[in-house]
């Protein structure tokens, strides 16, 4: 049988950003997981994925000497295990497993794009992030953007040659499952006993936003634009699902210190189940700066939950504006505060944009769908 070896910075995004998928595929091919130790993160991602995961050491920040010994060690793996394919997702781990599958002679080395957080550093710090990208880019045989936007960009920036790029389906790196994200497996009553829970009225409506609360993700102008929604409404709610991230892109202090103080802000922390946040919420409030192609967008759609979010790849492939959601420009807190108002004040609307999200979500990112597509390319790569 033919093998494949998955790589991800971090256990999580192997068991949370590929849910499923390595098992999926592990009906086709020997699927092998590499990730850096997470508690028992990756003994979890292995028994749930039928899959052995092996452990190797990587960061997302910059770290020269723990990054030498990371490539060291992949590359005694792929010697080892000598796999057809080496697939990458996330920054550190392209560009590491990138490098160390081609000193090793892995002879398809595919690595898939979910966003790129060098567009926001600025200078030096931009150039020597530029010059990495490039030489994973140069590494790699294959690469995929998880968006037709991403890929422009890609382009753009000159990173690579068009004929090394691909957008499998439709985007997305895992697609979403609809059966899980539906809300017709919550009823009237479960939603009103979680929104007791929680404090929020029967009668409130409810923002949610779902992901880390960092400056990147436009936390800062989604408070500011809040503050203002509160002026002229009592019976809005804002619903916070995510940790802080204080170390590598911390929130304004006043930020955090309107967040801990208004009543009508709810900072629930991570959550292992976003569905019951989602089901007792109205619409999702999404300003990042950046994204790949955002699972929250999907999930969010596919409980039916129309979307403002910013006008960035990913987003704005998920989102057509005025049709399942508004699209605003980025770092705009005053055109999020208008738009949430729309929401808020115009029913007609707000019913229009809810009728369309769910059909167009399980129409364009079904995940069997993303996953038949690229079980296709790697039988087209490998046979």
């Amino acid at each position: 049988m033919k093998k494949i070896i998955r790589v991800t910075t971090v256990p999580i995004s192997l068991g949370g950003l590929l849910q499923g998928q390595l098992k999926f595929m592990s009906q086709y091919y020997n699927v092998i997981g590499v990730s850096s130790r997470g508690d028992d993160i990756l003994e979890y991602v292995s028994e749930k994925e039928g899959v052995q995961v092996i452990p190797v050491e990587m960061t997302r920040k910059i770290t020269p000497f723990h990054d030498l010994r990371g490539l060291y060690q992949l590359y005694k793996i792929f010697k080892k295990e000598k796999p057809d394919i080496v697939h990458s997702h996330t920054p550190k781990a392209g560009t590491l497993s990138m490098m160390a599958a081609r000193l090793a002679g892995v002879p398809h080395r595919l690595h898939t794009i979910a966003g790129l957080p060098l567009l926001e550093a600025k200078g030096f710090k931009r150039k020597l992030l530029d010059t990495v990208e490039k030489l994973t880019y140069s590494c790699a045989t294959m690469i995929y953007p998880n968006s037709f936007v991403l890929k422009d960009i890609i382009l753009k920036n000159k990173y690579t040659r068009a004929s090394k790029l691909k957008v499998i389906a439709k985007g997305s790196s895992n697609g979403i499952d609809t059966s899980y994200f539906d809300p017709e497996l919550y009823t009237a009553k479960d939603n009103l006993t979680f929104k007791q829970q929680y404090g929020i009225d029967e009668s409130d409506f409810v923002f949610v936003y779902v992901g880390r609360l960092v400056t990147d993700k436009g936390i800062n102008e989604l408070i500011e634009s809040f503050k203002l929604i509160n002026q002229d409404h009592s019976n809005v709610k804002l619903l916070l699902v995510g940790p802080y991230e204080k170390e590598l892109d911390p929130v304004l202090p006043e930020t955090e210190t309107e967040i801990n103080g208004n009543p009508n802000i709810i900072s629930a922390g991570w959550q292992n189940d976003v569905r019951p946040f989602f089901a007792i919420s109205d619409a999702l409030a999404f300003p990042s700066y950046r994204e790949g192609f955002p699972n929250v967008v999907m999930q969010a759609g596919s409980m039916g939950l129309p979307s403002i979010v910013t006008d960035i790849n990913g987003c704005n492939e998920i989102i057509e504006h005025m049709v399942n959601g508004i699209i605003i420009p980025p770092k705009d807190a005053i055109s999020l505060y208008e738009n949430m108002k729309k929401l808020l004040e115009d029913n007609v609307l707000f019913s229009e944009l809810s009728k369309k999200t769910r059909p167009m979500i399980v129409d364009r990112y079904e995940r069997r769908y993303v996953w038949n597509s690229l079980l296709e390319e790697y039988k087209t790569i490998i046979e």
